[in-house]
């Protein structure tokens, strides 16, 4: 595993920020081969720490970064949540150990998939606490419900697409009770190569653990300050449907607070676009030149870590180093 740890400039100690990246190759910075772009959310969330106080550790999982080709030899069919939740350990561990990091004040920010992660580190007994967790963008939904939602989202884009959903829902029902898929070759391409990727012996067993997963049942367990994030023009993790299980989860938690930035998409980029042309083209503004965080989404996250890591007002320059 490779990262890059990013420090204010001083002596410290620092509090710490774990940033996880969401799913598939996303890499360190939130950049993927499957998007355009190297403008990646990860590093800009890391600079703005920086400047904020906070320190903080990014990571290539193993199946993102320089590395990913070899460790897939190496682990293929071996991947799983666990073995998520090792990469995490093994990132804070690296964290704490730097001497300009106080152990005692560490958070973790997930996005995506990586709020599973980060809520599976909350609710198990580890050498080094969260003293709190956000969670941007989680599924309130079983991950392969909300796949459902996205992949009936792309098929209205193609001619015939909605009308081939049943095809999906079919298939999705066969993989639920462990049987093949037996995808519909009349199905669009970009639909077959997602529903192929939970068959795929490479990424077994972790594809049907985190076809059953969502945030909701860890939620429950958490006892530390958590902050959930989900942005008002995100396409792949929905405000109401996703949203409304979450603070569902939380009811008479007064540790978890909620936040609905409105014009931040699925990493909390700034999306100014309405709604209509959002759904047009999910993905652009993930990762192209010149797109921004998206402020209000900044501002929520900043003023929540100062108060649960009770770091002071600075306005400092960043350092980086890599791992």
């Amino acid at each position: 595993m490779r990262g890059t740890l990013t420090l204010p400039v001083g002596d410290g100690p620092f509090p710490g920020v774990v940033l996880v990246a969401g799913s598939g190759p996303t890499d360190r910075d939130w950049c993927s081969p499957l998007l355009p772009g190297t403008n990646g959310s990860g590093r800009l969330f890391a600079e703005a720490f920086a400047k904020a106080g906070l320190a903080s550790l990014r990571y290539d999982k193993r199946a993102s970064g320089p590395d990913a080709t070899e460790n897939a030899r190496i682990l293929f069919g071996k991947f799983s949540m666990r073995s998520h939740l090792e990469e995490l350990v093994a990132a804070v561990g690296v964290l704490v150990g730097n001497g300009s990091i106080d152990g005692t004040r560490i958070a973790g920010l997930g996005n995506s998939e990586g709020t599973l992660h980060v809520l599976h580190y909350a609710t198990s007994h580890q050498v080094v606490p969260f003293v709190g967790i956000v969670l941007a963008a989680p599924p309130g939904r079983p991950v392969g419900e909300v796949l459902l939602t996205q992949l009936a989202m792309q098929a209205t884009r193609v001619p015939g697409g909605a009308e081939l959903m049943p095809e999906v829902e079919a298939a999705a029902a066969r993989y639920e009770a462990g049987q093949p898929m037996n995808i519909d070759l009349k199905l669009p391409d970009s639909v077959k190569m997602v529903l192929a990727s939970f068959e795929a012996p490479a990424n077994l067993p972790l594809a049907r653990e985190l076809w059953a997963e969502d945030a909701t049942d860890s939620l429950r367990e958490v006892e530390i300050p958590t902050l959930v994030l989900i942005g008002r023009k995100d396409l792949q993790i929905d405000a109401a449907l996703d949203g409304g299980p979450l603070e569902r989860a939380a009811i008479g938690k007064d540790n978890v607070t909620f936040a609905y930035p409105a014009n931040s998409n699925h990493v909390f980029k700034e999306d100014i676009r309405t709604p209509v042309e959002v759904a047009a083209a999910p993905g652009n503004g993930y990762n192209e030149n010149g797109t921004l965080l998206d402020p209000e989404a900044l501002e929520t996250i900043l003023g929540w870590l100062h108060k649960v890591l009770l770091v002071g007002p600075v306005g400092i320059e960043p350092t980086t180093e890599g791992l």
